[in-house]
């Protein structure tokens, strides 16, 4: 059976992602305590439920009981991936504003932001279970494409995640490793360039062009090329690079654009965001 695990944060996403689970033919259970996931998988598995996506979260009840649920699950000949969402405090903030809803741990003693750092603290263990994903600058429907791109991943294959993004809206909370591109010379004070992206052919030669771009290129191909081995033995199903200029237009996305390209002809398997053109 196939068994994907939705957690993370409130207001973060995770309906979106098991409605989007749901649409690709997954069978899904929202807010299932963590301590009965062994015995309604071999409910499930029983009655030839071969996809099934299972939300558990603050709500839940014996948190601390899943990795070892997890890993009972793995034992059993089963394919389990966790993803974890989560967003940075202003975003889920202005979620719940706009939204009017009640945080689920929010009580008389405690401020929305109070509950949101409360709800962290007590999922902190479960981030590290599985892949993390930052939803706090993708709109719902790059949310649900994302999680269309990793369901259709194989198993048993480690995911080269490159993102672009711009350090004027902050680093992502997803990233493995993050790389700053900002010392290259910038496309955007270039009139004819600054409209463009890392995407056009135009960028791209600036770029091309640029001595300390191509060295610094190959610097983070052969930085990561030589790692990629030690994380497939730590059995890592998702390794992700961010790329890291001022407004993440041009350089990051051009790098992002290079190291996919590289990557895919070495046949690892990849997907590419760029954060702030989504």
């Amino acid at each position: 059976m196939q068994l994907i695990i939705v957690t993370g944060l409130s207001g973060s996403g995770k309906s979106i992602a098991l409605r989007a689970l749901e649409d690709s033919g997954f069978y899904c259970i929202d807010n299932l305590p963590a301590t009965l996931l062994p015995q309604i998988s071999h409910h499930l598995e029983a009655n030839h439920q071969s996809k099934v996506a299972i939300s558990i979260d603050s709500r839940s009840a014996a948190l601390e009981a899943l990795p070892s649920a997890i890993e009972h699950l793995k034992g059993s000949g089963n394919t389990v991936d966790v993803l974890f969402l989560e967003s940075n405090i202003e975003t889920i903030v202005k979620r719940f504003s706009e939204t009017r809803r009640k945080h689920p741990l929010s009580n008389e003693d405690r401020t929305l932001a109070e509950s949101i750092a409360h709800e962290r603290e007590l999922l902190a263990g479960l981030a590290e279970l599985g892949h993390h994903i930052d939803t706090s600058n993708l709109s719902a429907n790059t949310l649900r494409n994302y999680i269309r791109e990793i369901i259709a991943q194989p198993d048993n294959s480690l995911v080269l995640l490159f993102t672009s993004f711009g350090f004027k809206n902050g680093i992502p909370l997803d990233a493995d490793f993050v790389f700053d591109v900002r010392s290259l010379p910038n496309p955007h004070y270039d009139p004819a360039l600054k409209p463009l992206t890392g995407k056009d052919q135009a960028v791209i030669e600036f770029l091309e062009n640029t001595p300390a771009a191509v060295e610094m290129l190959a610097d983070i191909k052969h930085y990561i090329g030589k790692w990629l081995p030690s994380f497939k033995q730590d059995n890592r199903s998702y390794l992700t690079v961010a790329i890291g200029c001022t407004g993440g237009q041009h350089r990051s996305v051009y790098f992002v654009e290079q190291l996919s390209q590289y990557f895919k002809q070495q046949q690892h398997k990849v997907i590419v965001r760029h954060r702030e053109l989504d």
